[in-house]
């Protein structure tokens, strides 16, 4: 039996275009592909292992001929829409106290902010859920399973009363180690806010 729901936040309840930012990433920096530095450097900001200032000045001194602007602006192109529809979800699933929600996200401090000077709700949909864990603020990233086990560990919860939805397989791979169920959706065929139809056996 379900009694605690976790979800991912972009592409389950924001919009991303991960593959339009990839593409203008590369043009700007005028590169063919991501070095591994570039991947580890990124990874070490959404830990929050270095500081908004200092993933700024690694890219800055590695591509002098951009601005500070540029690269703010290439970080942010991921950030689409979030319909209102989903707001209207998860806060219906949290009036209804039927189960405990818990957000957990691989993101970082510019994302967040550029996420709440566009989306005038992001308080509100904060406040709909029990948890909410943003990679940057608690040092752990999926989908490594330390930050699964942060999270049954801190809330006292069974792995198999727990459902993870997240649109990266990876990360639902690893939750399923741990035996919490997992939901691996797909952003372009699939909406959360039709959960328990899609995931009724579940329930």
């Amino acid at each position: 039996m379900i009694k605690t729901i976790i979800f991912d936040f972009g592409d389950v309840f924001i919009n991303l275009d991960k593959e339009g930012a990839m593409t203008n990433a590369l043009e700007l920096f005028e590169i063919d592909e991501l070095s591994e530095e570039l991947i580890a450097f990124n990874s070490f900001y959404e830990q929050g292992l270095i500081s908004t200032d200092e993933f700024i000045d690694f890219y800055l001194e590695n591509f002098p001929k951009l601005s500070k602007k540029d690269l703010i602006d290439s970080w942010n192109y991921i950030i689409c829409d979030f319909p209102s529809k989903r707001l209207d979800f998860i806060e219906q699933l949290a009036k209804n106290e039927t189960y405990n929600l818990i957000l957990l996200s691989n993101t970082n401090e510019m994302h967040i902010d550029c996420i709440k000077k566009h989306i005038p709700f992001y308080d509100d949909f904060k406040k709909a859920f029990n948890q909410f864990y943003l990679s940057h603020e608690i040092q752990l990233r999926k989908p490594n399973t330390d930050i699964f086990k942060f999270v049954l560990d801190t809330n006292n919860l069974k792995p198999e009363e727990c459902l993870f939805i997240d649109d990266t397989k990876e990360n639902t791979e690893a939750a399923s180690t741990l035996g919490i169920h997992v939901w691996n959706n797909d952003p372009k065929t699939e909406d959360i806010i039709d959960l328990f139809t899609i995931k009724k056996d579940l329930f």
